[in-house]
């Protein structure tokens, strides 16, 4: 099992002064997956990313990236790449030239080969020879994205990958990285957007105030006894009401003209599907009103719900 791990951390502590970020941190991250980081404001996550870029050294525990263990030095493990904090880039460069530095930096030998092609895969061709002080965001982004590639990394990781983009930007993004994890690569990416990671991640790791409050598959936070509510858009809103109210397991939480909000296990909804098509009512629509990651989020994190409904 250990020979697919490329993160393998264990009992990571680490304090800036009186301040624990980190307590006690487990985290195990299979070659080949995409690993989600989660938590609120202050939970941890940057410091994490940071530990495995090189950035900081924990205090105590052991860590392991790529089957090396990581030492004292400040520096980042042969192998790794990504940014925290956003990409360092230089502003009056432009993204060619971005890219040809940071290749100057690997050494005389690194040459600008393979700049053409990461810029392809993160969808900057068109702009490559435009200075960096005039991109948005989310082109920031996908440039630091470029910038990590470039190195064709074994591990990446990503602080917060998706911010700025817009849907056909945050396509492209999740495009190239479900093509790394297919091709080996291990990457561990923090983001507050649950949409991201459950579209993104095979596991996730939820952090709070400095400690792992869940690490595992996605598919155990659905768990099936998990009550969440959902909204039921149907042909006719009246009977749904009355098969919601007759259906065991079942409450309604919000009762609305157009359609309704019932709290259920995932075995008493499927029930409540079969007796609305049983007594002729269509579903036109069925969709949680908070995701089972961000419900999850909430409960192990103590996060106050907001009435989304």
């Amino acid at each position: 099992m250990d020979t697919l791990l490329a993160v393998r951390a264990s009992g990571i502590t680490k304090c800036f002064g009186d301040v624990v970020a980190l307590d006690g941190v487990d985290l195990e991250v299979a070659q080949g997956g995409i690993h989600g980081l989660v938590g609120p404001n202050g939970a941890g996550k940057t410091t994490l990313l940071g530990l495995l870029l090189g950035l900081a050294v924990a205090d105590r525990g052991s860590l392991e990236i790529l089957r090396t263990p990581v030492g004292r030095a400040l520096a980042a493990p042969d192998g790794v790449a990504g940014f925290v904090d956003g990409p360092g880039l230089y502003p009056s460069l432009t993204a060619r030239q971005n890219l040809a530095a940071l290749a100057a930096l690997r050494g005389p030998g690194a040459g600008t080969a393979g700049i053409d092609e990461v810029l392809d895969q993160v969808g900057l061709t068109d702009v490559a020879d435009d200075r960096a002080n005039g991109f948005s965001l989310g082109m920031r982004q996908r440039l630091g994205l470029a910038a990590a590639l470039l190195t064709r990394p074994r591990l990446l990781v990503l602080d917060e990958p998706s911010n700025g983009l817009d849907p056909a930007g945050k396509r492209h993004v999740h495009g190239v990285l479900n093509r790394l994890a297919a091709e080996g690569t291990a990457v561990v990416l923090s983001s507050h957007r649950m949409d991201d990671l459950e579209a993104l991640c095979s596991e996730v790791t939820i952090l709070a105030t400095g400690r792992v409050v869940f690490s595992g598959p996605l598919g155990k936070l659905a768990a099936e006894n998990r009550e969440l509510d959902y909204r039921i858009v149907t042909s006719d809103p009246a009977a749904a009401r009355r098969v919601a109210a007759g259906t065991p397991g079942v409450r309604i939480a919000d009762d609305g003209a157009e359609r309704l909000v019932v709290r259920a296990p995932v075995p008493a909804l499927d029930e409540l599907v079969v007796r609305l098509v049983g007594a002729g009512v269509a579903v036109r629509e069925l969709a949680p009103v908070v995701s089972p990651l961000e419900a999850a989020f909430l409960a192990l994190t103590d996060q106050p719900q907001e009435d989304v409904r």
